[in-house]
């Protein structure tokens, strides 16, 4: 499994696809037990060329400036977290795999884990119920 150098890093962030001898690495990235944190990170870097164009350029006081660039940094990374199946999966196909396959490796990776707490779930919530008793039938007559 072959890294990507920081450039090559910086264009994968970027959206661009890396070499072929990387494609390990890809499929690496986006299915390790870190991935949505990495996909957090791979948008901060998208954004902070814009973000420092902002607070930069644009006139107004610093507070302002920085209460807008913070507000739409965090829409950003809504969008962002909200799509990140997708933009994974649309990353593994630029690498080479077929779309789906890291929804497949992450779901093959947590099967074990996944079937475990099933059963606790079973195990806790679904018991046999018991009778019910009721007041109206205690009543004597």
């Amino acid at each position: 499994m072959e890294r990507p150098d920081p450039v090559r890093w910086l264009w994968y962030a970027f959206g661009g696809g890396l070499p072929a001898r990387c494609r390990t690495w890809v499929l690496h990235d986006l299915t390790c037990r870190t991935w949505p944190l990495r996909h957090t990170l791979r948008g901060l870097v998208q954004v902070a060329p814009v973000v420092a164009v902002l607070l930069l350029i644009v006139p107004g006081s610093l507070p302002i400036r920085a209460a807008s660039v913070t507000a739409g940094l965090l829409l950003g990374l809504l969008y962002s977290a909200a799509y990140q199946d997708e933009i994974t999966e649309h990353r593994v196909a630029k690498a080479g795999y077929p779309v789906g396959t890291a929804r497949r490796v992450r779901d093959q990776a947590h099967a074990v884990e996944r079937e475990a707490q099933a059963e606790r779930y079973a195990q806790i919530w679904r018991q046999a119920p018991t009778a019910p008793t009721s007041p109206i039938s205690e009543r004597p007559e």
